[in-house]
């Protein structure tokens, strides 16, 4: 087997652009948001193709299959290139990024300099 048809988890994570830094990749795996063929891994473990990740970030969770392992970080166009979702992973994905839409209340905004006065006004009343 050569090498190049091998790579480590976290560095593939991280040449994908799923994180930003390896570090944070091998915070991901070692904090069970990773898993390889169903099972749960080391930053250090070795992938090929075919391989089957999941991967949770938050409520999303992406359930995809290594198509290319790339040496060194690219652009998002090469990065895209090295994985494919399955459809029912980005189905479940899209319908509750809509949900999650739906249900986020508007921004509050924050008090002007006339409301903040009756703010302290009012709390400063009360204290004894």
């Amino acid at each position: 087997m050569a090498i190049s048809d091998t790579q480590r988890l976290d560095k593939w994570l991280w040449s994908a652009r799923f994180y930003k830094t390896r570090q944070l990749a091998v915070d991901a795996i070692n904090g069970g948001h990773v898993h390889v063929n169903g099972q749960h891994t080391k930053p250090s473990r070795l992938v090929r193709r075919g391989d089957e990740i999941e991967i949770s970030k938050g409520p999303y969770r992406w359930q995809l299959v290594i198509e290319a392992l790339a040496q060194r970080r690219g652009p998002a166009s090469v990065a895209q290139s090295l994985y494919s979702e399955r459809p029912e992973s980005r189905q479940q994905r899209e319908t509750m990024r809509a949900e999650r839409k739906l249900v986020t209340p508007a921004p509050v905004k924050r008090p002007d300099k006339r409301q903040r006065r009756k703010i302290i006004r009012f709390l400063n009343k009360y204290e004894t």
